[in-house]
C-alpha cells in the first residue's frame, strides 16, 4: 500500500526530539539510543522532552484518512526529525498490515477491535512498529541484539512473532508458570529460531524483576547488549497511539461529532499512557477510563494520592495481572506528579472475576458481542462511569481475541469462541520452555552460559 506522504511538517516540531530519564538522573539520549538500550541506567525509563501538536486542520479531516494515513502523520510528527521519511513510511506500512473495526455496540457504545494482527492482540501493532525500528538501527551495528521481554500473556506472543527470524536480533521471554493462558504459552513458545522462552516460578512481578535487574547489572551488560520490547522501551508505545487517533476518525467518520470517553484496558499501563499522549498531541478525548481488574494499584492511586503497589493477583484477565506497573513513572511525568491534574483526565475503577464474566454475559446476551476478558473489565469500567455521564459516546478497547480465553469464554457464556485457522495451527506446536526459578543468579547464568 502506498501511504500519503505529504505529511513531514504536519506538527510544530524543531529539531530532533531528545528522551530524558523519569528518574532524571542518566543524560538524555536520542532515538537510537533509547530504542536500542531500553531503558536509562539510572533504570528509570525514556520519556520524549517535548511532545507536539497535531494542527487543527488534521482533525477537521481526519475522518477522510485511513489508518496508514493517520499512522503516518502521526509517526512523522514525532520522528520525522530523527528518520528519514521514507523509512517511517516504509516500517508503518509494513508493520501496520491488518484491520482494526470500529464495531457499534448501540446508539452510544462502540468496541475498537485491536486483536486483528498475526497474534490476535493489540500489541500486535506496537511490537511489530518496534522490531522493524529496532532492526533498522541495529543492522549496522556487527553486534547482536538481545532483547529481553517479561510477559503476563499477550506481549510475549506478539514479540515472538515480529522478531522471529530478524537478523542480529535474539529475543528471550519471561513469562510467569500456570499464569498464561494455553494458547498464549503455545503462541509464545513455540517459535524456536532466534526466540527463547523462559518459564519463571513466579508471577509476572517477578518476571519484570529479573528484566530490570538485567538492565542494571553493568558486568553483564559488557557482555551482552541488552534492550527491552515490553511498554517499557518507548519504540512500543508511539505506535499505540496511533490507533487512538483512528478511533476517532472512525467515530467522526459516523456522524459523531462529540468528544468521547475512551476506556482503557490496564495492566502494566503502556497502553493507557500511549492513550494519554496522544490526548497531549491534541487528540481530542473527554476522559480515559482506566480499567482495572483486582490489581488495582492506579484506582487505589486515583482515590488516594498515594502510590502503594501490591502483589500480584491472578486473574482470568491475565495479561493485566501487574501489581507494579512500570509505566505509572511516565504517566506521573506527564502531570508533574500532580494527582489532581490526572484525575481530570483520568477515572479508574476495578473489578473482580465475578463481575468480569457478568459483564461477558451481559454484552453475548443483549448484543450478541463476545468479549474476552479483558475487554469486560474495560466496559465494566466505562459503565461504572457512565452512571454519570450516560449521554457521551464511548470507545471499549477490545485488546483480545476471546478465542485465546477459550476456557473462560466457554465457561462463562455456554458457548465455545470460533478458533481462528492461525491458532488452531499454533497449538498443534511443540512447547519449548526453560523453566527457571525466581532467582536473578538463576536468570544471568542463562543468559551469559546457555543462551544460543
Amino acid at each position: 500500500m502506498n501511504t500519503v506522504v505529504s505529511f513531514p511538517q504536519v506538527g510544530d516540531t524543531e529539531g530532533k526530539m531528545e528522551y530524558y530519564s523519569t528518574n532524571h538522573i542518566s543524560a538524555a539520549a536520542d532515538l537510537k539510543t533509547a530504542v536500542l538500550k531500553g531503558m536509562p541506567d539510572d533504570k528509570g525509563l525514556y520519556m520524549p522532552d517535548d511532545i507536539p501538536q497535531m494542527p487543527p486542520r488534521f482533525f477537521e479531516n481526519i475522518h477522510k484518512l485511513g489508518f496508514h494515513e493517520i499512522a503516518t502523520a502521526v509517526v512523522l510528527t514525532l520522528l520525522g526529525e530523527d528518520m528519514p521519511a521514507n523509512e517511517l513510511i516504509r516500517i508503518v506500512d509494513e508493520s501496520l498490515n491488518f484491520v482494526i473495526p470500529l464495531v457499534r455496540l448501540d446508539d452510544k457504545r462502540y468496541i475498537l477491535e485491536l486483536f486483528h494482527g498475526p497474534t490476535l492482540a493489540f500489541k500486535d501493532v506496537g511490537a511489530r512498529f518496534m522490531a522493524r525500528l529496532m532492526g533498522y538501527y541495529s543492522k549496522d551495528s556487527g553486534r547482536t541484539l538481545t532483547v529481553l521481554v517479561a510477559t503476563s500473556g499477550d506481549t510475549g506472543s506478539a514479540v515472538a512473532d515480529a522478531f522471529k527470524g530478524v537478523e542480529g536480533i535474539r529475543v528471550v521471554l519471561l513469562y510467569p508458570s500456570g499464569m498464561v493462558s494455553s494458547l498464549q504459552e503455545r503462541q509464545l513458545s513455540t517459535q524456536g529460531s532466534n526466540i527463547h522462552a523462559l518459564e519463571v516460578q513466579g508471577s509476572f512481578d517477578d518476571c519484570q524483576r529479573l528484566v530490570k535487574t538485567a538492565f542494571g547489572d553493568t558486568e553483564l551488560n559488557e557482555h551482552l547488549q541488552l534492550t527491552s520490547a515490553n511498554s517499557i522501551n518507548i519504540a512500543r508505545l508511539i505506535p499505540q497511539s496511533f490507533y487512538y487517533f483512528f478511533a476517532y476518525a472512525r467515530l467522526k467518520a459516523e456522524a459523531v461529532n462529540t468528544v468521547p470517553l475512551i476506556a482503557v484496558p490496564s495492566g502494566n499501563l503502556g497502553n493507557l499512557t500511549a492513550g494519554l499522549i496522544a490526548k497531549r498531541m491534541g487528540l481530542p478525548v473527554k476522559r480515559f477510563i482506566a480499567a482495572c481488574n483486582r490489581n488495582d494499584s492506579l484506582t487505589r492511586y486515583l482515590k488516594s494520592g498515594k502510590y502503594e503497589p501490591e502483589a500480584t493477583i491472578p486473574t482470568i484477565s491475565n495479561a493485566m495481572d501487574v501489581g507494579d506497573p512500570s509505566n505509572f513513572a511516565r504517566i506521573r511525568e506527564l502531570y508533574g506528579h500532580a494527582v489532581d491534574f490526572l484525575r481530570q483526565d483520568v477515572f479508574s475503577a476495578s473489578f473482580d472475576d465475578t463481575a468480569t464474566r457478568e459483564m461477558m454475559r451481559k454484552i453475548f446476551h443483549s448484543c450478541g458481542y463476545v468479549l474476552d476478558p479483558h475487554g469486560a473489565v474495560g466496559l465494566c469500567a466505562l459503565e461504572a462511569y457512565r452512571q454519570q455521564d450516560p449521554e457521551t459516546p464511548c470507545i471499549c478497547l477490545e485488546t483480545a481475541h476471546p478465542a485465546k480465553f477459550y476456557d473462560t469464554v466457554r465457561e462463562t457464556l455456554g458457548t465455545a469462541p470460533d478458533i481462528p485457522e492461525m491458532l488452531q495451527e499454533v497449538m498443534k506446536k511443540e512447547k519449548r520452555a526453560t523453566l527457571l526459578t525466581a532467582a536473578y543468579a538463576e536468570f544471568r547464568r542463562f543468559l551469559l552460559e546457555k543462551l544460543p
